[in-house]
């Protein structure tokens, strides 16, 4: 299956919530696999709605790196894109191209 070819941006406010080790590829490029904890209040069909949602996340190279370093609980806003999690596997995860420290 196949889809038309677009904007695959992705901005999420979220917590740092769990992170695995740092590990590398069998090329030698760091990779860090992690769970971001989003929580907020999103307009929706005129209305609020309460969003509380876990994502999971990856970063390659020197941003995996730098987010190896940062504690759990940390708030954080992740830019990158959409993508399947496992090459093989239909499950999607945010991979992180860049992050920055923010206020909770």
């Amino acid at each position: 299956m196949h889809g038309v070819a677009g904007i695959n941006r992705f901005t999420l406010d979220a917590m740092l919530a769990q992170r695995d080790a740092l590990r590398y590829t069998p090329a030698g490029m760091p990779v860090l696999e992690l769970t971001l904890a989003h929580t907020s209040s999103q307009a929706e069909a005129g209305g609020e709605r309460k969003v509380d949602c876990e994502m999971a996340a990856i970063a390659f190279a020197d941003i995996a790196r730098e987010l190896a370093s940062v504690e759990t609980g940390t708030a954080l806003r992740c830019e990158g894109f959409i993508a399947r999690r496992y090459r093989t596997g239909t499950s999607v995860a945010l991979h992180i191209s860049r992050f920055d420290l923010t206020e909770r």
